[in-house]
């Protein structure tokens, strides 16, 4: 079964939090928490996720910290040899409408993105240089999809990257293992929500 709470492993005698530091400007990015993408997810897991992106939101929320939240309505139109070619297409009614556990707030930041990097073509990296934003933590789904490639572009872009891995999940639980042991320590630092609420509730 696919596991959403997986956290990256340690060596013997280190502790499970990577995340040295939240910067005085950070941003949580929310990646396609929707109504047609959550309502997909075949996993329980789903709900712990769902769960922990709200708890980052009303913490970040609550400190005046911006929260950016993503929906995707469109894929990249070059052929691969898997999955569906181009676009996504007609889309069903309310397919890319944000969550309701989201709670949408006046102050949140929306980005419609129609590829899988929430940076591509979205003017992302421009809203947060404006406020003056250093660090994101990352949350959503799919784990190897908009999120590995949200925090490709970020660490890119110079941004100091925190992937929030228990608030995160994909359908592919071979993928999402390999994003969080291997890919995500060469992008940036990983740790649990509650470690993240912490630090955040610790610098403030």
């Amino acid at each position: 079964m696919l596991r959403g709470t997986t956290s990256a492993p340690t060596s013997p005698g280190e502790a499970n939090m990577t995340l040295t530091t939240i910067d005085s400007t950070s941003a949580l990015i929310v990646i396609d928490l929707q109504q047609g993408i959550v309502s997909a997810q075949s996993d329980p897991a789903v709900t712990d996720v769902v769960e922990q992106a709200t708890q980052l939101t009303a913490e970040f929320r609550r400190h005046n910290l911006p929260v950016v939240l993503v929906n995707v309505t469109g894929r990249a139109p070059g052929r691969t040899e898997a999955g569906r070619p181009g676009g996504l297409g007609a889309l069903p009614p309310g397919w890319a409408d944000l969550i309701d556990e989201l709670d949408v707030q006046p102050t949140d930041h929306l980005i419609t993105k129609r590829r899988r990097s929430a940076f591509h073509d979205t003017g992302l990296d421009t809203l947060l240089r404006d406020l003056g934003v250093t660090q994101i933590v990352l949350a959503g789904i799919s784990t190897s999809a908009g999120v590995e490639s949200t925090a490709r572009s970020g660490a890119d872009y110079g941004y100091h990257v925190v992937l929030a891995t228990d608030a995160m999940l994909d359908p592919d639980a071979d993928s999402h293992r390999h994003s969080i042991d291997r890919v995500f320590p060469k992008l940036g630092e990983t740790a649990t929500t509650a470690e993240v609420i912490g630090m955040v509730g610790a610098t403030r």
